[in-house]
């Protein structure tokens, strides 16, 4: 069994993708479900052997995996979110990572407020998570990818017609003999 050399043109499982989210995620407001997906954009291009194979600015998709909103009690909100894939060249490249936020809760608060209203416990709640748009992510490509490079060609050369100058013969006269004829015998 022959085994092949491993080639250098593949974007290896694990490669570093520096990404921003394009929109903020909030639990504010409820609207925020499991399984919505979300955008985000490439903010460092990833090279492999010198050439670019992820271009800064390339969209990425992620996916909500995890939400509780805030509630009574004190109880913060949080999302947990996952990344799912890039778009490269009409392909989608698989990424793995997953990111949080929770936001603060209010169980102080409750615990002071429960030591002379009790009702008043009931009333307090954390804060929702939230997550801005423009916020860095660290993702990872789930995938080995092969690559193949198109060869540089260096550029065709300019052709450039060549202009045949254009000479001023005159028309032999009789008085004049031309080479390679006998002198005019009148």
């Amino acid at each position: 069994m022959t085994v092949a050399p491993v080639s250098d043109n593949v974007l290896r499982t694990g490669t570093e993708v520096q990404l921003k989210l394009s929109e903020p995620l909030s639990t504010k407001g409820k609207k925020l479900r499991v399984g919505q997906h979300f955008q985000l954009s490439v903010l460092e291009a990833v090279s492999v052997g010198g050439n670019v194979v992820i271009p800064v600015g390339s969209p990425a998709v992620g996916e909500i995996t995890e939400v509780r909103n805030k509630g009574m009690w004190g109880k913060s909100g949080h999302l947990t979110a996952s990344l799912l894939h890039v778009s490269v060249n009409g392909r989608q490249i698989r990424l793995n990572g997953t990111f949080d936020d929770k936001g603060v809760t209010g169980t102080a608060g409750v615990v002071a407020a429960v030591a002379f209203v009790p009702v008043v416990g009931f009333f307090t709640t954390g804060t929702s998570a939230q997550i801005d748009a423009g916020t860095q992510i660290k993702g990872f490509v789930g995938e080995d990818v092969p690559l193949v490079f198109a060869a540089a060609q260096s550029p065709k050369p300019l052709e450039v017609p060549v202009a045949v100058p254009a000479v001023q013969v005159a028309a032999p006269s009789a008085a004049t003999p031309t080479i390679g004829s006998a002198p005019n015998q009148n």
